[in-house]
């Protein structure tokens, strides 16, 4: 054991992966999530608030939805400034708005408490094998100075700049993801009407310019039919993506990709997938041109 303790807020797909993966290395983990028993199945000690969380551990992370969650997990009066300790560190592990997490950084400081914010990257595969990428934003000797908090969780740990800017750089990385994953779903739902041989296209574009993380990590397991469940749905990723949207608008930069994978996965969520991985946005589009699904294994 090493005798350490950190505090964990949200344990979801992400965050409940994330919590195994720090009990497994030894390290006691405090967890507060609104479902009962969540903490108790990841091996966490459940808390009651993240205000007992935050009495508990030194260092809290926390992987929630979005900034509407986040502001009154950090603020509310059960929050975790309410009962965070001088010198304690929040990890804000979630995809949230650079505006928002900026004022959180300077709540946070005027508190004598230390703010990162850490966007992640990988997906619940790289969360279950402690191989996510951490993109962050801070004080970079706070960062530093979690090298025992993120080893068992993340093989790239990334100083990107000042408050913000961890979080900055997720939105940059969701929105290509958002926009490979539907064109690349378009495309594979075409290619199956084409009566192309889906494997072997695979193999074309991932030799080629079409290739993407969509060609070379999704799709190969998607037309086998394994969609890869328990990642980001559909309907987070249309948020990621009208976060993006925010962001470049108040940098003064055009957003004309946008439309593509928000139509894409608007599509998806009004077809009932909102909920689910992203990935089934290729049933969306499949839907409307047939029922055409990209393996042989039915439509569920």
């Amino acid at each position: 054991m090493t005798g350490r303790t950190v505090g964990f807020v949200g344990l979801g797909n992400m965050g409940g992966r994330m919590t195994r993966r720090l009990v497994g290395a030894g390290i006691e983990v405090v967890g507060f999530d609104p479902r009962p028993d969540a903490a108790e199945a990841v091996g966490a000690r459940a808390a009651g608030s993240p205000a007992e969380v935050a009495a508990a551990a030194p260092v809290v992370l926390m992987s929630l939805p979005d900034s509407h969650v986040v502001e009154p997990v950090v603020r509310g009066p059960d929050g975790l400034l309410a009962a965070a300790r001088p010198g304690a560190t929040i990890v804000d592990l979630s995809t949230a708005s650079p505006a928002s997490t900026t004022a959180l950084h300077a709540e946070a400081a005027a508190a004598g408490v230390r703010y990162l914010d850490a966007g992640i990257s990988g997906g619940a595969a790289a969360a279950e094998q402690g191989s996510l990428t951490i993109m962050a934003g801070g004080d970079a000797d706070a960062l530093a100075e979690l090298d025992w908090v993120f080893a068992p969780i993340a093989a790239h740990v990334h100083h990107m700049g000042g408050p913000g800017a961890g979080h900055t750089a997720k939105l940059l990385n969701n929105f290509l993801n958002a926009v490979t994953l539907a064109a690349t779903a378009e495309v594979m739902v075409a290619a199956r009407l084409a009566g192309l041989d889906l494997p072997q296209l695979l193999d074309v574009l991932n030799s080629s310019s079409g290739a993407s993380f969509a060609t070379r990590s999704r799709f190969p397991h998607i037309v086998r039919g394994d969609y890869l469940e328990g990642g980001l749905t559909g309907r987070l990723m249309t948020k990621d993506v009208a976060l993006y949207v925010e962001l470049v608008g108040r940098l003064g930069v055009p957003s004309l990709n946008a439309a593509g994978p928000l139509a894409s996965f608007g599509l998806a969520e009004n077809l009932g997938y909102g909920d689910q991985i992203s990935n089934r946005v290729v049933d969306a589009f499949g839907d409307v041109a047939g029922g055409v699904r990209v393996h042989d294994q039915g439509k569920d």
